[in-house]
């Protein structure tokens, strides 16, 4: 019965993805932490591995549509790999409640990024079919955010994309096909990494990786009937209490 609904869970978290932009990471990890129970650790593991399959999927999707930069792609991938293994280390040996913190400040983020995207009703669109900028400033890029994925196990794709669009000017479909296959490897090797700590349910992480690869599918068709921007709004809230809800279990 679990996975059922772990499954059903991955196919919110897919369809939201694909209709708001964001990765489905954002959606599991909470509800693993506090609809499910999962130790928070584990949690964590599990989404981290999970999201290997999400960012499979819709990283395969964008090199069809050529919205692929492999340049910057080979670039952040590397870089986020070894920022990935720092910080899958580091995970094993930072406290819960430092985890709580951490995970709360990155939601809050999340959280007024959607809520001003959803008010504002825009994001910026750029011309172009590259990500712009420097070697140095996206692999800097790629191991920071590959370090904090290693720590926290969302998905880069919460980080990367608006990295990518409004500190090197991304044209925005080219921003999320670099990142999702940017980010392969940062989960694959926090992944590992989590499998190895001991610290991943894989039955969960497989129903809730093949509900957001279908999820997704649904969430893209939705798109031409379901304003974003709404959605943006009332997430962003929700998000919202999320990351307070963190933050103050970490205090």
């Amino acid at each position: 019965m679990d996975v059922i609904f772990l499954l059903i869970t991955g196919l919110i978290a897919g369809t939201l993805g694909g209709l708001l932009g964001i990765g489905g990471c954002v959606i599991m990890l909470p509800a693993l932490a506090f609809l499910f129970n999962y130790p928070l650790p584990v949690a964590i593991g599990t989404t981290i591995t999970a999201v290997i399959l999400t960012a499979s999927s819709g990283a395969l999707g964008h090199l069809r549509l050529k919205n692929v930069d492999y340049s910057t792609a080979k670039v952040v991938a590397l870089s986020g790999v070894l920022g990935s293994l720092i910080g899958s280390i580091a995970f094993f040996y930072i406290h819960i409640w430092l985890l709580n913190l951490i995970l709360g400040f990155a939601f809050l983020y999340v959280s007024i990024r959607m809520v001003y995207e959803g008010v504002v009703r825009r994001i910026p669109e750029n011309p172009g079919n590259v990500v712009p900028g420097s070697l140095r400033a996206k692999a800097t890029i790629g191991f920071f955010i590959g370090i904090v994925t290693g720590v926290v196990g969302l998905g880069g794709g919460y980080a990367l994309v608006p990295s990518f669009i409004y500190i090197l000017g991304s044209p925005v479909k080219v921003a999320v096909g670099t990142s999702l296959a940017s980010f392969l490897g940062m989960a694959v090797v926090s992944g590992a990494f989590k499998i190895y700590q001991g610290v991943v349910d894989l039955t969960a992480a497989i129903s809730l990786g093949v509900g957001t690869v279908i999820g997704a599918q649904v969430g893209a068709r939705l798109t031409r009937i379901v304003p974003s921007w709404f959605i943006k709004s009332v997430f962003g809230f929700v998000f919202l209490y999320v990351s307070l809800k963190f933050i103050w279990q970490g205090f």
